[in-house]
């Protein structure tokens, strides 16, 4: 990675390992692509009114990329990775979800349930959220296999290996432990264990090392990388942490209020970003090569979903917007292969500036 992005202590941690076990991944293809989001929506209800959360998003991840989709909270990183998962019945979807091949969307529940978890594996946010306090965390990672029918001697087996593979140590006698037992960063190699366990092809991870010190994210990257790697296991990671985008992702999604507003590989995005919000995020970023007295920031916050205004949904918070910013939606535009910008700066038949 260019030293330019080596901006805080925790990217340059993090690109003393990820990308070393990366081969160079092609630009992923409609036709290699695990899975492929083609113009999401996500609505839900509010007080009787339907509230878009995701409007109309794109993108392809293929076998052993990593993708990372950004942005500030409220943006529907969220609610994107849990439309995939298809976790929330009081949620209308609409476009396209296609996994290797199988459109998500036209699956009934019970079909969609032997995805889960198999097929596809998610990590949540919070370790401790997604562990039950009263269960041994061994049978909790062998219950991803015993529900579909593993025998329980060869599920606790598997059980063991995974947390052992995951760094657990003594796996096989702290599979009686229980969650309070462990540490915060012991605890999310469980979750990922449980994730894991089943062989998915694809991994979503939200936010899969918030609370966890620099060095303990970068121990659960590490094992992360290094199964995606060997498995071609396709990841979708969700952070608002650009210092782990820099050492973990091939490609990064950028989203802002429901939309992708860009798009292209790492270190395209962090030596030359496009997009004005992208610009400001990454102008944000602590750098470890340079004193200043007052770190960037973007002004403003990002509007909720019900109150977006017309035109870009970013300019009232942008230094460059134009008299169309504040009236036209711009379109994504696709500036070479692996590079696409919704922004009205880069519409050859826009206004000049």
């Amino acid at each position: 990675m260019p030293t330019a992005i080596q901006c805080s202590m925790r990217s340059e941690i993090a690109m003393k390992s990820a990308p070393k076990a990366h081969e160079a991944i092609e630009p992923t293809t409609q036709a290699r692509a695990t899975l492929r989001v083609e113009a999401l929506t996500v609505d839900v209800t509010v007080e009787g009114e339907a509230v878009r959360i995701v409007d109309g998003i794109d993108f392809a991840i293929g076998p052993g990329e990593h993708v990372a989709l950004v942005g500030e909270s409220g943006s529907g990183k969220s609610m994107t990775a849990r439309a995939i998962m298809r976790l929330d019945r009081q949620a209308s979807l609409g476009g396209r979800l296609t996994f290797e091949g199988q459109d998500l969307l036209a699956l009934s529940e019970p079909a969609m349930n032997r995805y889960r978890g198999s097929s596809i594996g998610m990590v949540f946010q919070d370790p401790m959220a997604s562990l039950d306090p009263l269960m041994s965390i061994g049978n909790q990672v062998a219950e991803t296999l015993r529900i579909r029918g593993v025998p329980r001697k060869a599920a606790k087996a598997r059980a063991v290996a995974m947390l052992r593979e995951l760094g657990v140590h003594q796996a096989a006698e702290r599979f009686a432990s229980y969650p309070h037992e462990f540490s915060g960063g012991m605890r999310q190699r469980v979750v990922l264990a449980m994730a894991l366990v089943g062989e998915p092809r694809l991994l979503i991870a939200d936010e899969p090392t918030t609370a966890l010190d620099v060095r303990v994210q970068e121990q659960v990257l590490d094992v992360l990388d290094e199964i995606s790697q060997r498995q071609k296991l396709a990841v979708l990671l969700i952070t608002h942490d650009l210092g782990i985008v820099a050492g973990f992702a091939d490609r990064v999604l950028v989203m802002y209020a429901g939309r992708i507003v860009e798009e292209g590989p790492v270190e395209r995005i962090f030596a030359n970003p496009l997009h004005p919000y992208t610009k400001g995020l990454i102008a944000a970023i602590p750098r470890a090569d340079r004193s200043v007295d007052r770190l960037s920031a973007i002004p403003g916050a990002p509007p909720p979903p019900r109150a977006r205004p017309p035109g870009c949904a970013f300019h009232p918070r942008c230094a460059q917007r134009m008299e169309r910013c504040t009236k036209d939606a711009p379109g994504i535009l696709r500036l070479e292969e692996s590079r696409r910008v919704a922004c009205h700066l880069y519409d050859p038949n826009g206004e000049e500036r």
